[in-house]
């Protein structure tokens, strides 16, 4: 359910709205029944079918009918808490923590194919004693010793990717100060995440031998060391071992003339050396449809590309493009998996 002072629970209902007569893309929301009836407040006109229990077959047969609600257990749910939109509360964390954990239990155990998060707020965790990063991080440790196509520990993730308007970007370093990515960027963490990439991109998206091109991190890729050191040092020579793996790689390319329309034609990915640096051609190229893709996980898990928007929150104009391309998503990767390991 994600926040639930947020717009995660509108979009869901928005979402059922333009999925209900797509079967193969039902889905269930798992939510406690604060948050059901918050949301319902503007949307009286969509009929929902409450379970206790997770059941693929119910939830097949309701889904045109009715959206098809997990209910958590009252006793994660915020005693005598309200949920006002816009308004985060430290209150709710535990039922939004519950909520993730209930959806990894179902995907880890076999019961439904894939995960699709709506966006949460770190500092409202962080506040109840949250200890991840984010988001991301969190779902790696809750899938730690989960089986999976990534037996090799060497291509496990977490890894964030995001993908829209025909572009899919990896990023070497995430949620980190700009001043910090030098610091951090090593070999070994590149080599990691493209090992990473490049196995998701065969087994999750169908490509038999994936192109991925790695950006530099310095204007016009260090302009052999003029600009800066780290191509020469970190970059190029992880893709050279990555090459004499037999990964198709590219060397760091200049990353202002990376994403344009000639150029995304070879590649089917990209490795960006820092958050800003992948995510602004993303977005910029479908700001409403983008995903968020967790590479290296044993389960499938995909999220709107957008946060919990409290500042638009309960004002019923939240659009859902977001989310309906994440649930897409998720089936695309289920039915590729299953293609992949048959």
């Amino acid at each position: 359910m994600g926040d639930p002072s947020g717009i995660g629970p509108e979009i869901t209902l928005k979402a059922w709205k333009k999925l209900r007569t797509s079967p193969e893309y039902s889905f269930a929301l798992i939510a406690t029944e604060q948050a059901l009836t918050s949301a319902l407040k503007d949307h009286t006109e969509i009929d929902v079918k409450c379970f206790s229990e997770y059941s693929p077959q119910s939830i097949s047969d309701v889904f045109s009918d009715a959206l098809p609600i997990i209910r958590l257990p009252n006793h994660v749910q915020a005693p005598c808490i309200d949920i006002t939109p816009g308004h985060p509360d430290a209150a709710h964390a535990q039922s939004i923590i519950k909520s993730i954990e209930h959806g990894v239990d179902l995907v880890t155990s076999g019961e439904a194919d894939a995960l699709v998060t709506n966006p949460i707020s770190k500092d409202v965790l962080y506040k109840s004693g949250f200890t991840h990063p984010g988001h991301t991080e969190f779902l790696g440790a809750l899938t730690e010793h989960a089986t999976g196509p990534y037996a090799d520990p060497s291509l496990r993730g977490p890894i964030m990717m995001l993908s829209g308007g025909g572009l899919r970007v990896a990023l070497a370093t995430v949620h980190i100060p700009l001043k910090r990515v030098v610091s951090e960027l090593t070999q070994e963490k590149i080599i990691n995440t493209a090992r990473v990439m490049n196995a998701a991109l065969k087994t999750d998206f169908g490509i038999a031998r994936p192109r991925i091109a790695f950006a530099g991190l310095n204007p016009h890729a260090g302009e052999n060391g003029a600009l800066g050191p780290e191509e020469i040092d970190i970059i190029n020579p992880a893709a050279h071992l990555l090459r004499s793996e037999g990964l198709d790689v590219t060397d760091a390319q200049p990353a202002d003339t990376l994403f344009h329309t000639e150029a995304r034609e070879g590649y089917d990915a990209v490795l960006a050396m820092y958050h800003d640096q992948g995510l602004i051609p993303v977005k910029t190229l479908d700001f409403h449809g983008g995903v968020n893709i967790t590479l290296g996980l044993p389960i499938i898990r995909t999220s709107p590309d957008h946060g919990t928007a409290f500042n638009i929150a309960g004002q019923n104009i939240a659009r859902p493009d977001s989310l309906i391309a994440a649930i897409k998503t998720a089936r695309e990767i289920a039915d590729n998996r299953l293609k992949y390991a048959g």
